[in-house]
């Protein structure tokens, strides 16, 4: 073989596996973390966490304008995720979203567990609960919380 195709095979396979290791990069408070959607969310949590999560059922939260997906995360746990069509339409719907998560826009909230709201990109997560290794791993793929 030709060291010059040598080269370029190389280089091809060097940057086909730095592709693939990018989905699962912390993120710090006030960056964004380059999940742009439910599939990258499902990707970035299979490679972050090892767990492949089932998708759930529909699920409708009347203060946000799309119906959400139940993610689930094992037997015992799960969040809700909103896909939007655009980023403009989810940050709409975030910004209604009060800092202590117990409101969004005219609505009071009675959660059964602690919210916890992440965005990126054009989705919104929705985690009700107190599990240090699940806010962990949403905190690691998503970034700090917005809301909650």
């Amino acid at each position: 073989m030709k060291p010059s195709i040598a080269l370029i095979l190389v280089v091809t396979l060097a940057y086909a596996m730095r592709s693939c290791g990018t989905a699962a990069t912390p993120v710090s408070a006030g960056e964004t973390s380059g999940i742009l959607d439910q599939a990258g969310l499902l990707s970035a949590l299979k490679a972050a966490a090892g767990v492949t999560p089932e998708i759930g059922d529909p699920i409708t939260q009347d203060f946000f304008s799309v119906e959400g997906t139940l993610i689930n995360l094992g037997q015992t746990d799960g969040f809700q995720v909103f896909e939007y069509k655009t980023v403009e339409d989810m940050e709409a719907d975030a910004s209604k979203v009060a800092p202590d998560g117990g409101s969004v826009g005219t609505s009071m909230v009675n959660w059964i567990m602690p919210p916890h709201f992440f965005k990126s990109g054009r989705i919104i997560v929705l985690y009700l609960g107190d599990n240090k290794t699940t806010l962990g791993l949403l905190e690691e793929i998503m970034g700090k919380q917005f809301a909650g």
